[in-house]
Order: structure tokens, then sequence, then C-alpha cells
């Protein structure tokens, strides 16, 4: 048994020199995508075929996107369905309208329109001719016509002028053809008030109703006669050089099944610049033209073929001169008209699907903060890198802006110049001690630990300076350990202070040895204790867990924040606490000390000063946790700097408004003799 792929078996194959149907759909899709036109309507004549190409033409182009907003059938002008396509044109706020059938729907279709005042619509047909009759229609003007692609048949018009009837007597279908062309000349002779002659030369035709050298539906049948003939002349080929080249009608007839195989190969150029082959299915490569009509002042008609369809390595292509088209005449110059059920949402913003309504009907909303659309009618935002932020418009993504408490802010600026100005203060006060330290006031308050004092407020103020400029990790690692050292080295100072006093004036008739220990040795007892405390903690911090620069972009919306990430918060935490042990431990023992009988009591002001410490540590944990980037350390920074400057003020200024401003009181007898330095 043969197979059924052997080509005697299959002869003859049907070969295709129009384009399918589904082409001519895919062609108007692309036509619909060029112009942006996604509302529609759909008119159908009510016959089988032309309905059963309205669904094929309604499925393909709902696939790529467009919506259609009714579909109606006509089928003659006087029908119900005639009357409810115009209702629905009329009402409808779609501006174009495409029509698939024959010329009798398609009349009805330009009768009614004719009736509403042209109304502003564009007109596609999807069909092979215009009716005659439809031609002058004002109604028609700016139509568009999707149809087969124009080929040339050189010497054909040539031949046309001299192949009058009487040149060819025995061709009867002459004389129909050539009545049919000079009765529509006339017509239009008539209508465009221009001379015309019975005469058998077609050279005097209106060309743009006769143009004789470019046909379509003619250039098929050529294109077909030219495939055989091209075909034959292969399989004749066959039997050149055998001992009877000529071949006899019943070997022609015998081996006719071979022109399969040369039809399928052939692939010619015309002498017009056509390129004829079949492709793998048999079709010829789609080409449709998009033809525009145009009616005159005078009822006259011109036909501009205004783009074309063509195949380019299989994918489909649309050219389209935009700047020759005439549109309908509601529409202003050169004014593509736009076809939309909703107008398209502007960068910034997404489509949101109306409830119960076609894709195509939409509302416009703003794309959220850090998204963006940078083109019309998006479906939704596309969210912005890590690093970037939505602009003010919503459709640029923008680098965030790098945050942190620098000096060329304002904040940070300001912080800077104040901590500075309380050290030059702090050199002060050390420098008015060190100039009268032989004088009462000082040595009655213990020299040494005032100079231990006074240099750690000093290192205090300066500190800050670690806290403001952009975090690196040398400086990360550097701040938090820093200030907390300096700042147990300070309270450890004021802790041993006070405890001397307190043991001062408790211990009875004290001796020589009892007074040089308690001045000396128990003093620096307090203070290197307190210190390793907060060394032990930090050194431990930096061991396991410790600061480090880090980029964050969550805190604050649309910027990246620079800081130091604390890296351990519960040592971070644990090291303020030691030192808030160690100032609550120096109030309440200044506290019990207030009462000592003492002109100038130095436990009073150690006590407030302890108030003043506490108070401003308090306050900073709530808000050091409420606050975020760079005004979470600019409330550290200020926590430094109060305390440091509540320390200053409560224990060193007094004296110094006594050494400078009251000498008298200056004096041994004005102060209980007590000199833990000596």
């Amino acid at each position: 048994m043969e197979s059924i792929f052997n080509d005697k078996l299959r002869f003859p194959y049907f070969y295709r020199t129009v384009p399918e149907e589904s082409a001519q759909y895919e062609a108007l899709a692309l036509l619909l995508k060029h112009f942006g036109w996604s509302w529609v309507g759909m008119v159908t004549a009510d016959d089988e075929s032309s309905r059963r190409a309205s669904m094929e033409l309604y499925n393909v182009i709902t696939r790529s996107g467009v919506c259609v907003a009714f579909r109606d059938f006509v089928k003659d002008f006087d029908s119900y369905f005639t009357w409810n396509t115009l209702h629905h044109i009329q009402k409808t706020d779609c501006d174009v309208v495409i029509f698939i059938g024959n010329s009798y729907g398609l009349r009805s279709l330009f009768i009614m329109l004719n009736d509403i005042n042209n109304p502003r619509k564009v007109i596609i047909v999807i069909s092979l001719i215009f009716p005659e009759d439809l031609l002058f229609m004002i109604t028609m003007h700016g139509s568009l016509q999707l149809t087969l692609q124009k080929g040339r048949i050189p010497a054909f018009q040539k031949h046309l002028n001299t192949a009058g009837p009487f040149k060819y007597p025995n061709m009867t279908i002459l004389y129909d053809v050539w009545e049919d062309y000079l009765s529509c000349c006339f017509v239009h002779c008539k209508r465009s008030l221009k001379p015309c002659g019975k005469r058998d030369d077609l050279g005097r035709l209106y060309h743009s109703l006769f143009e004789v050298d470019n046909f379509r539906h003619t250039f098929r049948v050529y294109s077909a006669v030219y495939i055989v003939a091209y075909a034959l002349h292969d399989l004749i080929d066959l039997y050149k050089g055998q001992e009877r080249p000529e071949l006899s009608r019943t070997q022609i007839s015998t081996n006719a099944w071979k022109l399969n195989k040369y039809i399928r190969r052939v692939h010619f150029t015309t002498t017009g610049g056509e390129s004829i082959y079949f492709d793998a299915k048999g079709n010829f490569p789609s080409g449709f033209d998009l033809v525009n009509y145009y009616i005159y002042a005078n009822h006259s008609v011109r036909e501009r073929t205004v783009g074309h369809f063509y195949e380019d390595n299989g994918r489909h292509q649309f050219s389209i001169n935009e700047r020759s088209i005439i549109w309908n005449w509601n529409y202003q110059y050169l004014q593509t008209p736009r076809s939309v059920c909703c107008e398209s949402c502007l960068p910034g913003y997404k489509k949101v699907p109306q409830e119960g309504k076609q894709k195509c009907c939409y509302d416009c909303a703003p794309c959220a903060e850090g998204e963006i659309s940078n083109q019309t009618d998006m479906e939704r935002c596309v969210e912005c890198p890590e690093d970037h932020w939505s602009n003010d418009g919503r459709d640029a993504c923008v680098p965030r802006p790098l945050e942190f408490l620098s000096y060329e802010d304002i904040l940070g600026l300001s912080l800077s110049i104040i901590n500075l100005f309380f050290c030059f203060v702090t050199l002060v006060v050390l420098g008015i001690f060190i100039k009268h330290k032989n004088t009462a006031i000082v040595k009655a308050n213990n020299r040494t630990p005032s100079y231990i004092l006074l240099l750690s407020l000093l290192l205090s103020f300066l500190c800050p300076l670690l806290f403001i400029g952009r975090p690196t990790r040398m400086s990360c690692l550097l701040r938090q350990v820093t200030f907390e050292v300096i700042f147990s080295l300070a309270v450890s100072t004021i802790l041993a202070k006070t405890v001397t006093v307190v043991l001062a004036f408790h211990t009875i008739q004290p001796g020589r040895t009892m007074r040089q220990w308690m001045g000396r040795h128990l003093s620096t007892s307090l203070l290197v204790i307190g210190i390793i405390g907060e060394v032990v903690i930090c050194v431990s911090w930096l061991i396991c867990s410790p600061p480090f620069p880090d980029y964050n972009t969550e805190i604050e919306v649309g910027k990246i924040i620079l800081q130091c990430d604390e890296g351990s918060a519960v040592a971070f935490f644990l090291s303020i606490g030691y030192i808030g042990f160690l100032a609550v431990l120096s109030f309440i023992v200044a506290f019990l000390a207030r009462k000592l009988p003492d002109a100038f009591n130095e436990a009073q002001y150690i006590t407030f000063s302890m108030l003043v410490f506490c108070s401003v540590w308090i306050s900073f944990i709530p808000a050091y946790l409420s606050t975020k980037g760079k005004y979470m350390v600019a409330v550290e920074v200020f926590a430094i700097s109060a305390s440091s400057a509540g320390l200053l003020g409560c224990i060193f200024i007094p004296k110094c408004y006594i050494i400078l401003l009251r000498p008298e009181l200056n004096k041994k007898s004005k102060l209980i003799k007590i000199n833990y330095d000596e």
C-alpha cells in the first residue's frame, strides 16, 4: 500500500494565491494597535459566512487587547437589526466601527450613517470591494479599507488601451466589459463635470477608478498562471536529453502529479518587482493594502493607498503613512482619531479595572511610594531598586539621598559649635584651678580628682565629634566605647570625691595615716574599679558583636540612612546602665552627705550635679528609642553634652565664682580646714 504522503495520491494540491482570512484579521489587529484604538464597534452583514468571519475576527482582536463595545448585524436598511445598529453607533462613545461582510450590508451601513449627518466615526471595511453606488457617498469620506495588495502587470495597460471589442470581434466578453467601463466612466464624468467621450481607448478613463497598470485580484490570477508555467517548464526540462524530447499530451497528463514538486519550488520575481513563491503551507506571503477614501466637494472620489501589511521573516509588519490619511470631516486636519473607553493613564499612574466592565475600561490610580510607572497605560507599578526611590511624579526612580548627621547639616554644625564652646569653658576652668591651686577652696576640694574630672569633662565634650560626620568602620568602633569609658571615668571620679568627703567628716579623730589613706588610696581605688568595670563591658562588646556602619532604607521614606549599627543592643544598654549605676551610687552618697558642716559643702553640689546627670540620662532612653536616623544620633550627642555641662556647671562654676569674684571667701578661716592632698 502506497504512503498517503505520495504525491500521486495527493495531486492536485491546493495552493492559495490570496492570503488566508486569518492573516487579514491579524493585519487588522496590528492596525488597531498602531493607532491605539482599543474600543471599537463591530457591524456584520447578516449572513452565515459573515457571521463566522465576524466571530473569528472578534477572537483575534480581543486576544490582542482590543475591547468590542458592541456587535451588531445589518441586513436591509429598513430592518430591525439596522436600526438597532444605528442606536448603538449614536450612543456608544467609540469612534471606530469595523464592518465585515458583503456589499449589501455595507450599503445599508453607509446609507444609515448618511442619514445621521455623517457622525464622528472611522469606518474600517473588511470587504473585497466597495459597491459602485457608494463611491460617491459623503459618508464614505475618511473610511479605511483593508484589501488585497496591488501587484503590477507591466505592459497590460498598453494592451488594454488598444484591445477594444472592434479589434477582437469574436470575443463577445469584451463587449460586456467595455460597456461596464464606459457606463461607469460616463457617470463619473457627469458627476465631476469633466468632458468624456466614448472611444475605444482606456487611456481616457478616470485613473483613480480604473488603475489599469496595478491590480489586486487580476494580479492573483496573473501570478497563478505564471506559477504553473514555471512549474511546467521545469517539468518539461525533466525529459530533455531523452530520445524524444517532445512530450505528448498523454505523457503530460500521466506525469501531471509531478507538478506539485516544482510548484512548491517556484520562486521568481516578476518584471514589476513582486517576489512570487509559496510558504510551507502552500500560501502566498500575506500582503494587504490599507486604502483611504477621500470625497471631494464635487462628490468625486479618490482612493489612496496609505499603508502596507506584509511578512518579514515570518513576522507580520504594518507600515503606515499617517500624514497621508484623510480622516472624517469632524476631525481636525491631521488629527488622528482616538477610540478608547477611558483616557490613557499617564506615567506615574496604573490602570485599575472598573468593576463589571471590560478590561479596556479602567480608572487611573497613582503609584505608591517607592513605585513608578514610566509608560502610559501600565497595568501595574514597578518597584524601585533598594537604593532608589520614586520621584514626586512617580514616573522615575531617583537615587535615594544619603543622610547622616554631618557637619554641613545645621543640627550637626550647631551641636559641634556648642561642644567646642564647652571645651573652651572647661579649659578656662582648668586653667583657673591650676593658677589658683594653692588657694583654700581648691585645696579643700581635692585638687587631683578635680583635675582628673575636668580632663574627663573636656574629653566628654570632644566625644560628640566622633558622632558627627560620615560613619565609618573606625568611627563606629570608637564612638560608643570612647564616650562610655570617659563618662565612667568622670562619674567614678565624682564617686571617689564624694566617698572621700563623707568618710573624712565621719571619721572620729582621724590621724595623719588615716587621712593620707583616705586622701589618696581610697579615691584611687574607687576610680580604678569604676573604670575597669566599664572597660570589661566594652572589650566584651567589641569582641562579641562590635558596631559597624549600616545603610538603612526602612527608617525614613525615600532616604538611605547611614548610621552605626550598635551590633549588640544588650551590650550598648548594659554599658549605659553601668554608668547609670555609678551615677546613682554617687547621688546616694552625696545626698547622705549634703548636710555636712562645711561653709562650702562639696556634697551639696555633687548631689545637685548627679540629679541633673541622672535626669538627662533617664529622659535619654525613651527619646533615643523613639527617634530614628540622624535625630537618634543627635539625641545621644545632646545627652552627652547636657550631662557633661551639668557636671561642669554644678561642681566647678560656683568655685570659679568664689575664686574670681569673691576672693575674701577663699580663705581657710571661711572653710573647714581639711586638706586631703597633704
